[in-house]
């Protein structure tokens, strides 16, 4: 089970976006990334083509490493680390560790 999902909401613990907070908007696990919205944005140049006929530069959000992210606590937003948990049913959930609160429903 992956401790980060697409659509939580993750903390930048390391690097020089230090502290901000962003969507996990998509999962690389081959390479252990995620790509997070507003974070580690870069510029790229794109070639004229059918659906840009003009080109040009487009800004957007390249992968960082899942080491430099932590998952916001539910409760108080701070980072926390994400513990599994198998409930009563044997159901896997992931688990705040700061706030023991559940983030699967």
């Amino acid at each position: 089970m992956a401790r980060v999902r697409q659509g939580d909401t993750v903390v930048v613990i390391a690097g020089k976006q230090k502290g901000a907070r962003g969507k996990v908007m998509r999962v690389v696990p081959k390479d252990d990334r995620v790509v997070v919205e507003g974070i580690n944005i870069r510029t790229k140049h794109i070639k004229p083509n059918q659906a840009n006929p003009q080109g040009g530069r487009v800004k957007r959000e390249y992968p960082i490493h899942l080491s430099n992210v932590m998952l916001a606590d539910p409760k108080s937003g701070e980072p926390t680390r994400v513990r599994i948990s198998v409930l009563a049913d044997g159901r896997h959930v992931r688990v705040a560790v700061k706030s023991g609160e559940q983030i699967d429903r």
